[in-house]
C-alpha cells in the first residue's frame, strides 16, 4: 500500500550511510514516492577565524560546502538509474535544519541512521531525541548493522480510555496511524507484526493495602475487569486499522500477534520488544496536539532510550512543531 509520498534521507560521513540511503530507495520504489537525499554540512562561524574579513569566511563556507556536495552526488549516483533521486546540501543545526527542509517541503517521512551514541547505554543522540520530539512527520531512525529486511515488527499503542475526551481522540488517531504504518511496512517486508499494549490496573495496590483491605475475590474481579476492557479497545483498534476492507488482502498474509502485558509500559514493552526480537518499533512519541510546543510523554522518551533496535516514531496528526522556517 502506498504509505509515503515525498520522503527525506539523511546521510552523515561513515560507514553505515549506506543503510538508510539504500532503505530510503526500496521505500521510494515501493511507494512510487519521491526522495531527497540531504547531509546537513557545518556552519563557518567567525570564532577562530574572527581576525579574517568576512570573504575569508564565505570562501571556507563554500569550500565545505562544496565538498559535501561532492560526497553527497558520489553517494546517491547508483540509484539514479533506479528512480529520480534530488541531492542538496543544508548549513547549520542538524535537527534544525532537517525539520525545516521538511516544513518547507512537506516531507511526510524522515528515515536517517541512528547517531553513535552509548552515554548511560542510550541508544538515542542529541539531534535523534530533537526529531523525536519535534519533527512534524514521521521519524524512521535505522539501527548501524540493522538486517536488510525485517522480520519481526512492533507496534506499541495506548489503547487505555480513561482520559478526557479531547486527549482520548488524539490518542485513537495516533494508535491508528501507528498501526497503519507497522501493517504496511510488515506487510510488504513479509515480516511478522506484533501489536503491544502495556496496562496497569490503577489502585491496585491500594486496594490490597492493609488500610482497605478489600477481599481478594473483588481485587481480582476489578484487575480482570481493566485487562477485559484493555483486550476489546485492542481488538477493536486492530478491527478497526488492520481489518478494513482496503486492507484485507493484506491481512490475510500479515502474521498479527497481539500482547496485552500487564505492568508498566516504560519497562514492559522495551522487555517485549527484546523477547520477540522486534527489528523495529513503530509507536507514537506525542499525545497532544494544536499547542505551538512539543510534548514527549515521559513513557515514550524512557521506552526510547531502553529499546535496542530501529524505530519508527509517529506524532498524531494536528502536531504543532516549535521550530519555524526563521532563523
Amino acid at each position: 500500500m502506498k504509505r509515503f509520498n515525498n520522503i527525506l534521507c539523511v546521510v552523515a560521513p561513515g560507514a553505515e550511510r549506506q543503510q538508510a540511503l539504500q532503505r530510503a530507495v526500496v521505500l521510494a520504489e515501493n511507494n512510487q514516492a519521491s526522495l531527497t537525499v540531504v547531509c546537513v554540512a557545518e556552519r563557518v562561524t567567525s570564532g577562530v577565524y574572527a581576525r579574517q574579513d568576512n570573504s575569508v569566511i564565505a570562501d571556507l563556507q563554500a569550500a565545505v560546502v562544496s565538498a559535501c556536495e561532492q560526497g553527497l552526488n558520489s553517494l546517491v549516483a547508483p540509484y539514479r538509474q533506479r528512480i529520480k533521486v534530488r541531492a542538496k546540501v543544508l548549513i547549520g543545526t542538524p535537527f534544525l535544519e532537517i525539520i525545516r527542509e521538511v516544513l518547507c517541503n512537506k516531507h511526510d517521512l524522515v528515515i536517517k541512521m541512528i547517531e553513535t551514541w552509548d552515554w548511560q547505554d542510550r541508544l538515542f543522540g542529541s539531534d535523534d531525541m530533537h526529531l523525536l520530539r519535534k519533527c512534524p512527520c514521521p521519524v524512521w531512525l535505522i539501527k548501524p548493522g540493522a538486517a536488510k529486511s525485517f522480520q519481526c515488527i512492533l507496534a506499541a499503542v495506548d489503547v487505555d480510555d480513561a482520559c478526557p475526551l479531547e486527549e482520548l481522540t488524539a490518542r485513537q488517531a495516533l494508535n491508528r496511524q501507528t498501526l497503519e504504518m507497522a501493517a504496511s511496512l510488515a506487510f510488504v517486508e513479509g515480516a511478522e507484526l506484533h501489536v503491544a499494549h502495556a496496562w496497569e490496573a490503577m489502585g491496585e495496590s491500594v486496594m490490597r493495602s492493609a488500610a482497605i483491605r478489600m477481599p481478594e475475590e473483588k481485587v481480582i474481579a476489578y484487575i480482570e475487569q481493566v485487562r477485559q476492557r484493555c483486550q476489546d479497545n485492542l481488538d477493536a483498534l486492530i478491527g478497526e486499522t488492520v481489518d478494513t476492507q482496503e486492507q484485507a488482502y493484506q491481512r490475510a498474509s500479515l502474521k498479527v500477534q497481539t500482547h496485552l502485558v500487564k505492568g508498566n509500559a516504560r519497562k514492559e514493552i522495551p522487555a517485549l520488544a527484546r523477547q520477540i526480537g522486534a527489528d523495529l518499533v513503530v509507536m507514537g512519541t506525542v499525545a497532544r496536539t494544536g499547542l505551538a510546543g512539543f510534548i514527549i510523554g515521559n513513557t515514550a522518551e524512557t521506552i526510547l532510550n531502553h529499546i535496542d533496535c530501529s524505530v519508527l516514531a509517529v506524532k498524531p496528526p494536528g502536531f504543532v512543531t516549535p521550530v519555524t522556517l526563521e532563523e
